[in-house]
Parts: structure tokens; sequence; C-alpha cells
């Protein structure tokens, strides 16, 4: 009964793992996000789909930040970045737990 949980635990670690590099060294705009501009005394906020690498610094040009002064995830974002990162291996590894007991 032990190695099924720690088979489930393993695969849920691996998973959240390797989602976890993936959204932050490829830039996938998929997570609701706002961008602060401000060019001379305009200063404005735009919705745009952001990435999680633009956090630490990937998957941009730095020709993209001229005016940028800002940009975080909304509400959204965050619950998506949870979600895509924790959510799915937890189904994933729950799944592979209940086929294991079966078995």
């Amino acid at each position: 009964m032990t190695s099924h949980k720690s088979r489930a635990l393993a695969i849920f670690a691996v998973t959240a793992l390797v989602l976890t590099i993936v959204f932050f060294t490829i830039p996938i705009n998929i997570f609701d996000g706002q961008i602060d501009y401000k060019e001379g005394n305009r200063e404005f906020t735009v919705d745009a789909p952001l990435s999680l690498s633009y956090f630490v610094g990937l998957g941009y040009e730095e020709s993209e930040m001229e005016f940028v002064q800002d940009f975080r995830l909304t509400t959204k974002g965050w619950v998506m970045a949870v979600i895509f990162i924790f959510g799915f291996p937890a189904l994933l590894a729950y799944r592979i737990y209940l086929k294991s007991i079966k078995s």
C-alpha cells in the first residue's frame, strides 16, 4: 500500500517539476496579466497574456521592454499557474494511484 502512495507522490513531484521548468524557461504566453507602460508623462495599463519566463528574465527582447514599467499576473493568471503546475500533476498522480490500487 505504501509503494502505491510513494509512486503516486513521485509522479506528482516529477510532473510538477517538469511543468515548472517548462513554464519558467519557454515563453508560453497563456497566463493573464497586466503590463504597465510609462511614456513621458503618460502612464497606462494593458491587459495581456504573459509567460512565467518573463519573471526570470527569459523570453522577451530588450527592445520590447522600452516603455514597460512593470508587469504582473492577475488573480486569474495566478490561479491558472497553480492549476497548471500543481493541479494537473495532482490529478495525474491520483489517477495512477487509483489505477494501481485496482490492480
